[in-house]
């Protein structure tokens, strides 16, 4: 019989259940319930099948099994393509191939469907626990193909040879890793999800909706700067703007880029920094205030917002420089300004009848408007609270006048409003203020509870000018942090509360772990190869010169592999090496030990092969055995085996 169509043994069996078991679990997060249910019993199924020695199935049944499994699927996404059905369609097939485990060909099979599970968990996450359950799936999934062809060695000897296989193979995926062309953007082509969760800032806000996103300590982006790290009043991150008001909430206006470059020249000195920024799934960038420059790819809207041409569903690398000083918008189109006026055409009387006063009086004095507002929001002794109440139609006279409680929307929204009620253009800005400085590796992180709004207002002869009304009652929040400005009490982010200092230190270091992933293994793109190829002499690598160099240096792991192993060959066991002698001897005369022959089972039948030299065959063999297998080998029994086997010709 054909190896490939040896019978699956028990012990296989087994093999082939962990194997698929550690791949499948943790994919479960990511398909549906009834899904992981059905694997589940095909597992359980499967094992009742190799524990009771059941017949398996009849294919029929297994067909039927077949189409809806797939069926369902269909159902569930309303497509077999894409990532998520894709991987599903994978599980499906995983489930029921163990069920028909009758040939060595189906367990192979089905050990190269756990290994393409194991790259279905990247299509999800990448992060280091991630690729650390993936190397054991793969460490258990490769001694399952060596259990395929020799399940005889115990589970910890297979593990131990796969292990050992796996790190031989390292040496190789490291110059692969390094040397190899990258290409920009993932090897396979698998569409995104249409409805893939992401986290962020959204392009409309209403009272809450900041606040509800202080919530979260996920990561938004961490920044490298080149220079000095500017002071933490001066860390406005742009994002969205927002200059459209329905009464309730804000929005964006447009998306479409209007300027390919800064239309606008910076004052004093730039601010040079990198981005690493994590997918949101929207198009907007962020950048200090103001962008002096603009990534690959990107454009700047009529409202100075930095866009990129494509949805940011991936992490992304860019650098930047800012002019903090810069004057934006001095000569600024009357279109933008009449957007930056416009007002519902009633609600919140209060407010409006107070910037009408401050119109009448001022006239077209914008900067002495502008001052009347921060006046009045100093007046009103506003709380900044994460907790802030509900409100009802009129919303910015319920903040101002009756609750004053309210997070930074609320600040931004109500101080736009009475801008724009009193002739003044304003708008509202979106985005971080602030982040931490992680002492670990020195990069500027900035999270989801550093997600803010402020105001932009244009006065004649200036331009554009930013203004923190949060500043005005909660100043803390834009010197410190989120945790200083909020009332004692309140919940905060467990990643945001400074009471705990030990937590703080792991934090960071775990921070600068998996920013490290992030930049070198994740972020390895086309870019940082010819940095690292440049600084290695480099400096215009071609894909002639690449694989020049990779071909000399796997060669030279080669060779250095075929030394390390010729050099243990040279320790056999002296015994061992002088049976080797002995046994090759007999197989010219066509009497072959099998491996699986103990020495003395050989010695008698190679004593009644060659009955000639019966005395000394079993002599030679029961000498050897006591000394490869006794309790203490005596060097005098070594010496006489090896005269014994020197003076042994057939």
């Amino acid at each position: 019989m054909a190896r490939s169509n040896r019978p699956v043994s028990r012990r296989q069996a087994w093999w082939l259940l962990a194997t698929a078991l550690a791949a499948s679990l943790p994919l479960a997060p990511q398909v549906p319930l009834w899904l992981s249910l059905a694997a589940g019993a095909a597992f359980i199924w499967r094992a009742a099948l190799t524990w009771r020695q059941w017949r398996l199935p009849p294919r029929w049944l297994l067909v039927l099994l077949v189409i809806a499994g797939t069926a369902g699927v269909f159902l569930q996404y309303r497509t077999i393509l894409g990532r998520t059905p894709g991987v599903a369609l994978l599980l499906v097939f995983l489930a029921l191939k163990l069920l028909e485990l009758r040939a060595a060909r189906d367990a192979v099979a089905t050990a190269l469907l756990c290994y393409f599970l194991v790259l279905g968990q990247f299509l999800f996450t990448q992060t280091i626990p991630t690729a650390l359950l993936a190397c054991l799936t793969v460490l258990i999934t490769t001694a399952t193909l060596l259990a395929a062809s020799d399940d005889r060695p115990q589970p910890g000897q297979q593990i131990r040879r796969a292990g050992l296989m796996l790190a031989q193979a390292l040496p190789f995926m490291l110059l692969l890793f390094v040397l190899f062309p990258r290409v920009q953007g993932p090897l396979w082509g698998i569409p995104q999800d249409r409805f893939s969760a992401v986290s962020g800032l959204s392009d409309t806000m209403a009272p809450g909706s900041i606040a509800q996103l202080s919530q979260s300590d996920a990561i938004a982006f961490r920044v490298q700067f080149k220079g000095e790290v500017p002071p933490q009043s001066q860390l406005y991150w742009r994002g969205p703007v927002m200059p459209s008001f329905d009464g309730r909430s804000w929005r964006v206006a447009q998306t479409l880029g209007a300027y390919s470059e800064v239309p606008y020249a910076g004052i004093g000195a730039a601010v040079d920094y990198e981005v690493t920024l994590e997918p949101h799934g929207k198009f907007w960038l962020f950048a200090l205030e103001l962008p002096a420059t603009l990534p690959p790819e990107s454009a700047l809207t009529s409202d100075y917002q930095p866009i990129a041409r494509q949805a940011v569903r991936s992490r992304m690398r860019y650098t930047q420089r800012a002019w903090p000083d810069a004057i934006a918008g001095q000569n600024e189109a009357p279109s933008i300004l009449r957007s930056a006026l416009a007002l519902p055409k009633d609600g919140n009387p209060r407010m409006r009848a107070i910037s009408a006063s401050w119109r009448a009086q001022h006239g077209d004095d914008g900067a002495a408007i502008l001052a009347e507002a921060e006046n009045l929001f100093n007046r009103q002794l506003l709380i900044y609270t994460l907790n802030p109440p509900l409100l009802g139609a009129d919303m910015v006279d319920e903040f101002l006048f009756d609750t004053k409680r309210g997070f930074c929307e609320h600040f931004a929204a109500a101080f736009v409003f009475a801008l724009r009620a009193a002739g003044v253009p304003a708008r509202v800005v979106a985005g971080y203020q602030g982040g931490e400085i992680n002492p670990v590796d020195g990069y500027l992180v900035v999270r989801q509870y550093d997600a803010h709004a402020w105001a932009e207002v244009w006065i004649a002869g200036r331009g554009w000018v930013r203004l923190d009304p949060t500043a005005i009652s909660a100043p803390s929040r834009i010197n410190s942090n989120l945790a200083a400005a909020v009332p004692a009490g309140e919940g905060l982010p467990f990643l945001a509360r400074g009471d705990l200092a030990w937590l703080k230190e792991l934090r960071h270091r775990l921070d600068a772990v998996t920013n490290g992933w992030n930049q070198w293994v994740l972020g390895y793109n086309p870019q940082r190869q010819r940095d690292l190829l440049a600084s290695l002499g480099m400096n215009e690598p071609d894909w002639r010169s690449m694989t020049a160099v990779l071909s000399v240096l796997c060669g030279a792991v080669m060779l250095g592999l075929t030394g390390w192993i010729l050099r243990n060959r040279l320790r056999v066991d002296p015994a061992l090496a002088a049976w080797r002698r002995f046994t090759a001897r007999l197989a010219k005369r066509g009497i072959a030990w099998q491996p699986w022959e103990g020495p003395l089972a050989f010695g008698e039948r190679a004593a009644r092969q060659a009955p000639a030299h019966a005395r000394s065959i079993r002599e030679i063999a029961e000498l050897y055995a006591r000394l490869r297998y006794g309790p203490a080998p005596q060097t005098p029994d070594l010496a006489h085996l090896k005269l014994k086997i020197n003076a042994f010709k057939p």
